[in-house]
């Protein structure tokens, strides 16, 4: 039985299956679509043409040839189109036609990760020996040997690379790059709608240098940008490339047939409205999944959790007496060896089930995948669809299972899926004018080349512009002569700038016995991590943290055996820096968040029970960045006469149910937004909602604006919600359950809103 045919079976029995139907809260079937093809467009070159059909190809879908036609008349190109609809040849074929024409023409394609580089080398570089074309392709990363970097530079007319690369390793050492630059005709971003928050941000900055350089070196190139559906691609691509865009965004590739299915795991403990473990309710899906013989990818929110489903999958089938190795772990930290063995065995068929984070969520080649379980609400519509296009990539039915939790997010998505199905995807934001972030490439700009007078950085004015040089001359990184800014500290600007965060660099963790790194982690994810008497997870495996060389950013471990895992706990602090706008019902201006891990607890394998805890001594971190507050006065609070300490309870409560309505109306993901409360000396209880990104991106003036809103969804939310005392689907888990758990957040709500605001259901609100 094939496996589409099995994925049809298989939904019948569990929609039958009186312990799993009543779970599944929604079914949808995505019937498939025929394609819609145009002949081959006239200019592109006959030995490509040729090529195409030698591969079995005659024509090309409509959107190919309109991406095609578009960038080929010079006009910077975003296309748009589901994941598995061609979009490789919508840039692959222009520039490889072009460069046929003229020979010394030079191309430069940016992805946003190492391992997508790697996988679009080999499509490009199969395409370029079918039509025998003499057009040298190289990938530049971090990877590369050094040997191998002057030929790169030297001869290679197509380069491969990511945002990180181009930004340290090749735009501060332009003059190496001289034919490069000189004959750079083709800038190719791909997955673009990876570059979003701070990542995109420092993007649209690199862009802004690229095109400096370029300019300096006399070329001027045509920018084509690729991405999975988002609701605003080309207000994206123009502010990412600060240029007109022409949008391609109808595709015209066939679609399998797709069945998706919400899951929402049965309720174990009424009074607390907590639900089954989401993670063990993946277990068990994935394990039938892989016993049918149907190959499954499983996502997950946390490198932890990728790490605990791997162990579980690998026992399930140990007791089957099958071979374990056919379950992988996929995500940050692994090294590049390990990266590439499990990318082969997944094209190969050898891995029937990998479990991820979403490092495989962007257009990396998987392989024959059918199956796609998502494991948690990954924080956006966007997200949901393209991992499940991870699955069911080329031909047949596919299946897409996404599990709630008990998280309020989470219930809010399942329990009404017209949000999810009935909704665009979402928007992606980016600030470059972030002054933290801008600083920084002004710095690296001017290593590059120096300011001119009457020069502009990106959408700063001459003024601005020569405002901030003055800055950095003052604080001795620049020196002006002759008119001129130069760069004249010692120290190397880009080494010192991280695209994917405003932070330092990574941890490297040593195994002891072989005196070998076995993984890097993030200095951020270092802290609940690394600390010492930890368990690390990889790829199946425990290890102990025997010592953390905070300084040096290594961690030392040993390989154990224990029956339990390790989980940090933070305590959050927030203090307001500056007010910059105030509100009847909540301020805004810029805050300081600390935060500091001080404890862990040891969990049990497989029944999660808590055995035992320990503290963790390590530095606090600090971030500036934009937040709305909202601050509840002692007159409020003495109004309710149940105390204090149960009216801070209930703000946090509040608190958690407007980060969920926040991030369900902002289109972002939960995790963009911070969420603290506290109880500052100077003022009555306060509660944050603050951009989660140093220096922020925009989230946080835009909730100063629909606080008003934002409360009155909140207080829907807990209202519709069947649980007595407050549950996570709304507030929250209350140890010992009150019905004024829940009831004290409304009157809250109901006091901060005064004059009291009409009655909104909260479709109205978050739609």
């Amino acid at each position: 039985m094939s496996a589409s045919t099995e994925i049809t079976r298989l939904v019948g029995e569990w929609l039958d299956d009186r312990r799993i139907g009543p779970s599944i809260s929604a079914v949808r079937r995505m019937d498939a679509a025929p394609p819609r093809y145009r002949p081959f467009p006239r200019q592109l070159h006959p030995r490509l043409v040729a090529t195409l059909r030698a591969r079995g190809i005659d024509q090309l879908y409509t959107h190919q040839v309109e991406a095609i036609d578009s960038a080929m008349a010079g006009r910077n190109t975003v296309l748009v189109t589901p994941t598995a609809s061609g979009k490789s040849y919508c840039f692959h074929l222009p520039v490889l036609s072009d460069l046929l024409e003229k020979p010394d023409g030079r191309a430069l394609f940016l992805y946003p990760t190492k391992a997508l580089t790697q996988d679009q080398y080999t499509g490009l570089h199969a395409l370029i020996e079918e039509c025998e074309a003499p057009i040298k392709t190289f990938t530049f990363d971090g990877d590369t040997p050094a040997d191998a970097r002057m030929a790169v530079r030297e001869m290679g007319q197509i380069v491969l690379t990511n945002p990180d690369m181009l930004h340290a390793g090749v735009l501060p050492h332009h003059t190496k790059w001289l034919k490069l630059f000189r004959n750079l005709k083709w800038v190719v971003l791909d997955e673009l709608h990876a570059y979003k928050g701070v990542f995109g941000s420092h993007l649209g900055n690199v862009i802004r240098r690229l095109k400096r350089i370029c300019a300096f070196h006399g070329s001027n190139p045509t920018f084509i940008a690729a991405s999975a559906t988002i609701a605003n691609p080309r207000e994206h691509a123009e502010r990412l490339l600060e240029s007109t865009v022409n949008l391609v965004d109808r595709s015209g590739a066939p679609r399998a047939a797709r069945h998706v299915l919400f899951v929402n795991p049965p309720v174990v403990n009424q009074q607390l409205g907590i639900r089954r473990s989401y993670i063990k309710v993946a277990r068990a899906v994935a394990s039938d999944l892989m016993m049918r013989n149907v190959p499954t990818i499983v996502f997950v929110l946390s490198r932890l959790n990728v790490e605990l489903l791997v162990k579980y999958l690998r026992d399930d089938l140990r007791r089957r007496s099958m071979d374990p190795d056919q379950v992988v772990g996929y995500r940050g930290g692994y090294l590049p060896t390990r990266r590439r063995r499990i990318e082969r065995g997944l094209r190969a068929g050898k891995v029937r089930c990998v479990v991820a984070t979403n490092a495989l969520e962007l257009g990396i080649d998987v392989g024959e995948l059918t199956a796609c379980v998502i494991a948690g609400y990954p924080g956006s519509v966007a997200s949901v669809w393209q991992q499940s296009g991870r699955a069911g990539r080329r031909t047949g039915e596919s299946l897409s299972v996404l599990i709630g939790r008990s998280t309020a997010l989470d219930q809010y998505v399942v329990q009404n899926p017209e949000y999810f199905f009935d909704r665009s995807p979402e928007e992606a934001r980016i600030d470059p004018d972030n002054l933290l972030v801008l600083l920084d490439h002004v710095k690296c700009a001017a290593f590059e080349l120096p300011f001119k007078p009457n020069d502009t950085f990106g959408a700063m004015t001459a003024a601005d512009t020569t405002a901030v040089l003055r800055h950095l001359e003052s604080h001795g990184v620049l020196h002006s002569a002759g008119g001129l800014f130069h760069w004249m500290n010692r120290s190397y600007p880009a080494s010192h700038v991280s695209l994917r965060s405003i932070g330092d660099e990574n941890f490297a963790v040593i195994d002891l016995k072989r005196t070998k790194v076995i993984a890097e982690v993030p200095f951020e994810a270092a802290h609940t991590t690394l600390y010492e008497h930890a368990i690390y997870n990889l790829d199946g495996e425990q290890y102990q943290v025997e010592r953390l060389d905070y300084e040096n950013h290594k961690a030392y471990v040993q390989k154990v055996a224990p029956d339990y895992f390790t989980y940090a706990h933070t305590n959050l602090k927030v203090q307001v820096i500056a007010v910059d706008g105030r509100g009847r019902i909540a301020d805004h201006g810029e805050v300081l968040v600390t935060e500091k891990v001080v404890g862990f607890k040891k969990v049990k394998f497989d029944t999660h029970e808590n055995v035992g805890y320990g503290e963790i001594h390590l530095p606090e971190m600090q971030m500036h960045t934009p937040a709305t507050w909202i601050t509840v006065s002692e007159t409020i609070i003495d109004s309710f006469e149940v105390g204090r300490e149960k009216v801070v309870d209930a703000l946090r409560a509040v608190g958690r149910a407007l980060h969920t309505v926040a991030a369900l109306r902002m289109m972002c993901n939960r995790a963009d937004l911070g969420l603290a409360v506290d109880e500052p000396e100077d003022s009555g209880p306060r509660l944050y909602l603050y951009d989660n990104f140093p220096g922020g991106v925009g989230f946080a003036n835009r909730l100063h604006e629909i606080v008003e809103p934002l409360l009155a969804g909140s207080r829907d939310l807990i209202s519709a919600c069947r649980c007595e005392a407050g549950c996570p689907s709304c507030i929250g888990a209350s140890v010992h359950p009150d019905p004024l758990f829940k009831t004290l957040p409304l009157q809250l709500i109901k006091r901060l809103l005064e004059p009291e605001q009409p009655d909104l259901p909260v479709p109205a609100v978050l739609h």
